[in-house]
């Protein structure tokens, strides 16, 4: 009898971890249309706000800044903002030069800024959220399910058991 009740308990756990592991935390992405960077002109000492749309090319001074990605997270998740941009200096000669190429993060703005002898550039914020990221990848199976032109169906909350 002890013996049934042990392999029940261990298949139920075994169960519940199988359920638990096929169930990944989701962590929602938001993909936004617009970067928006601060931009420091250190000669003057102004602070100017740039708006760049993602994959537009916006001239501050000698550099020129490209967002290619900027992603959010919902407002119910711990704020974490990333931009991949490209940024370029405008050289005296007309030719450019490559300065920085890779992720921006809005929380921690000194780790990965654009640092120039006279012009800092760093993100501050994303705009114009379009979509997130795990509701793009359940249209995309949902459409592959449903054939073209259908609309994929709403997502249902994620429901989950709390113990007391």
């Amino acid at each position: 009898m002890r013996v049934a009740s042990a392999i029940k308990l261990g298949l139920s756990s075994m169960l519940a971890c199988a359920v638990l592991a096929g169930d990944p935390a989701r962590a929602d992405r938001i993909e936004n249309g617009v970067a928006v960077f601060a931009a420091l002109d250190k000669v003057t000492a102004r602070i100017s706000r740039l708006e760049v749309p993602l994959g537009q090319t916006v001239q501050f001074g000698a550099l020129k800044v490209t967002p290619r990605a900027c992603y959010s997270r919902p407002p119910t998740d711990a704020p974490k903002t990333t931009s991949f941009v490209q940024v370029e200096e405008v050289l005296l000669d007309g030719k450019e030069k490559k300065l920085f190429s890779g992720w921006m993060f809005a929380e921690s703005p000194g780790l990965n800024a654009v640092e120039h002898p006279v012009f800092d550039v760093w993100l501050t914020e994303c705009q114009k959220p379009s979509r997130t990221v795990a509701a793009a990848g359940a249209g995309r199976s949902a459409a592959g399910e449903q054939g073209a032109g259908s609309q994929p169906p709403a997502e249902e909350p994620v429901r989950r058991r709390v113990r007391r």
